[in-house]
Parts: structure tokens; C-alpha cells; sequence
């Protein structure tokens, strides 16, 4: 199987200042050293770092000597903005990308390491032989939803009356983490989208699925980095 990693991020960021190269559990070059090497340790054809923030490009150069796999992609303005369309990226992100199959991976998930990836590829692999077209990475959610116009629970499980029932009698629900996809590439360019119809449902542990969007976040990830991590 031929696979490219995909690695985006981008220049100005709204909610934690240069959040991409921000000082981060030991790392000067933040959660991008970090990720950087979580994805060297990799056994893919490809790692594209794809960005428009000068600080990350002179950043991922210093590493590219001891990176073969690494290319450097700096992406246009216009796709990687903060109003940019997704499906637009994920058009371009079909065109640059030679392999088979892409997995795409953020920075902003640093627990997220090479053995998860690994052990990700490899249940991607499984699943496409049983009938599933892609992989996301997912968060089991078993906590209490409410809807201000219904004035309920909107969770409850189909064959379960109860008011409150205890949550693990919740109906099966899963946040998208956004840590890992994994798709064919066929996929991309046909349906510009990075899952498929079918898609196998990764599940990750709550520690394991942090994301750093907010500085609250990246101050509690660098915390259970620094404590269970290192």
C-alpha cells in the first residue's frame, strides 16, 4: 500500500498566538517539532508538510537533512485562510498527493503518536478488506445532550424510557477528534472528501484525543504531555 501523510496547518492563528511553533512541553519548535517527529518515525512514502506560515517552512527545513521523506509544500494563500473552503483543500490536497492513499493528520494533536499512527495504517488496511472505504478517528460520547425545544434528553437510547438513564445506557455516539483520517485518494478527487461512505470508526481515549484549538487547550495538552509523555 502506497500512503502520503498530509500535514496541514497555517499562518495567524485567532485563538493561541503562533500556536504551530509555540514553546510546547520541551520542544523550541513546539507542537510542530513534536508531531515531526511522531511522523518520522513513520514507514510511508511521503510526509507533506503543507503551509503558508514563514515560521514553520524555515522550522521544517532545519529537519528535512535527517527527514528524506519530508516535502515541504507551501500552499497557497488562498487555502489556508481562516474563511478558505475545505472542499477546496481537500481538491488540492488530491492533486499534489502521488500515492494511492493519504493519511491526513494535524499538529494540534500531539498525544497522538507514532504507534497510534501505526497501529491506525494498520486497522485502515483491515477494514478495507471487510468492506469499509476509509478510517476517522473518533471519541466515544457518553454524557447527557439536551434540546432547548424539545426540553429532553436527545441521547436517550431508542429501547429506553427512562428520564435519566444511567449514561452508559446512552445512545452510541462519537466525536470526530480530527487526529486521524485515512482514505484512498480516489476519494478525494471523486468526492472531494476525506472519508468515504463507509468509513471505520478509529476509537481513541479521551487523554489520547486532546486538541489544542484554544489556549486553555494548549495549556492542559502541554500538562498531560509533560506528565504522561515524556
Amino acid at each position: 500500500m502506497s500512503l502520503t501523510v498530509f500535514l496541514p496547518t497555517r499562518k495567524g492563528s485567532q485563538r493561541v498566538k503562533n500556536k504551530n511553533t509555540k514553546p510546547f512541553g520541551g520542544y523550541a519548535g513546539g507542537l510542530l517539532e513534536l508531531k515531526l517527529k511522531q511522523l518520522s518515525k513513520l514507514d510511508v512514502d511521503q510526509v507533506i508538510f503543507s503551509t503558508n506560515d514563514e515560521l514553520s517552512i524555515a522550522f521544517a527545513e532545519k529537519m528535512i537533512q535527517d527527514f528524506p521523506i519530508l516535502k515541504i509544500d507551501i500552499r497557497p494563500n488562498h487555502l489556508a485562510s481562516s474563511t478558505a473552503n475545505l472542499s477546496d483543500l481537500i481538491a488540492y490536497v488530491g492533486e499534489i498527493v502521488m500515492t494511492e492513499h493519504i493519511l491526513w493528520t494535524h499538529v494540534t494533536s500531539p498525544m497522538v503518536d507514532d504507534k497510534t499512527y501505526i497501529d491506525a495504517i494498520n486497522k485502515y488496511k483491515s477494514a478495507l478488506e471487510t468492506g469499509y472505504d476509509s478510517l476517522m478517528s473518533v471519541t466515544s460520547f457518553k454524557n447527557f445532550l439536551w434540546n432547548e425545544d424539545r426540553k429532553d434528553i436527545i441521547n436517550r437510547s431508542s429501547n429506553n424510557n427512562i428520564r435519566w438513564p444511567q449514561t452508559q445506557d446512552l445512545e452510541d455516539l462519537y466525536e470526530i477528534n480530527s487526529a486521524i483520517f485515512i482514505a484512498p485518494k480516489k476519494i478525494y478527487r471523486k468526492n472531494l472528501d476525506r472519508l468515504g461512505n463507509k468509513p471505520y470508526l478509529y476509537k481513541m481515549s479521551k487523554i489520547e484525543s486532546v486538541d489544542v484549538d484554544w489556549e486553555d487547550d494548549f495549556k492542559i495538552a502541554e500538562a498531560v504531555y509533560e506528565k504522561l509523555y515524556k
